[in-house]
């Protein structure tokens, strides 16, 4: 019985990584040309969004997407979701219109092929070195003010508790939606771990049920830097609060793991 677990899991795994692949082989030629021009950069995104899109629906897994928020793409929103898989980029772009703006670790822009796509698209960050983050804060302060949204993961990195309890979220989200006066949107993925686990290196994919949560946005307009603890207590529990709903499995070997707090030190 084991051994049939394994083989199907095996057959399983090569089949979700062959549809994640082959959608972006088949859609580079036109990435690499779109990737010369920044006016042509939206339709790049377009492009990240159809192959995201695909390779989700060749997983053969449900997606739901519950909005509970009415959603204008001319608006500007800095997305606030919690950070549990690889797989967390493409369910956002798949699930949220418009031409987004993502920050992610610095590692993305080492990726084969793709980490080409994403320096030129998106922000790129080392949050060890400080000069990199005080540039990621200025592009992503830039983004908003022209009228682009924004998704950056309060965390920082996939914690080892991801899927049952957060890690201390960063200030860096909630300083640029106070100084630019832009709403913050939660976003919760609750079952990302259970699919693809991040797993000390190893690849391992999991048939799982997907879900994204776009909670109702909170309003930044007359809050001032005093008020900042206070926003990121109430999006991390908010966050928090709808992964425990959907808990039922601890996921990544880890239990019994200290309760954390919104608070932490700055960073983007």
């Amino acid at each position: 019985m084991k051994a049939i677990k394994y083989i199907s899991q095996r057959i399983y795994t090569t089949w979700c990584v062959t549809w994640f692949v082959l959608p972006f082989v088949v859609t580079y030629p036109l990435q690499a040309v779109l990737m010369r021009r920044e006016k042509w950069y939206r339709h790049l995104h377009g492009v990240n969004r159809f192959w995201s899109s695909s390779a989700l629906r060749m997983f053969l897994t449900p997606l739901e997407v519950e909005w509970r928020m009415k959603y204008n793409q001319t608006d500007r929103y800095v997305f606030a979701p919690n950070h549990s898989s690889y797989l967390d980029i493409p369910v956002m772009l798949h699930a949220i219109p418009g031409f987004l703006n993502f920050v992610g670790k610095a590692d993305l822009c080492k990726v084969p092929l793709w980490g080409k796509v994403y320096e030129k698209l998106y922000i790129s960050v080392d949050r060890r070195n400080p000069i990199s983050s005080a540039r990621s804060y200025i592009k992503s302060a830039r983004t908003l003010e022209e009228g682009r949204s924004l998704v950056i993961f309060p965390e920082g990195t996939i914690p080892k508790t991801a899927g049952e309890q957060l890690m201390a979220f960063k200030d860096g989200p909630f300083k640029l939606a106070i100084e630019k006066q832009v709403p913050v949107v939660p976003v919760t993925m609750p079952y990302n771990q259970h699919f693809l686990p991040d797993l000390d290196g190893k690849l391992k994919v999991r048939w799982h049920p997907l879900k994204i949560v776009i909670h109702e946005p909170i309003e930044t307009k007359g809050l001032t830097l005093e008020d900042l603890p206070q926003l990121k207590e109430q999006v991390f529990n908010i966050i928090q609060t709808e992964i425990t709903k959907h808990t039922k499995v601890h996921v990544n070997r880890y239990s019994n793991h200290p309760q954390d707090s919104a608070l932490s030190k700055a960073g983007v």
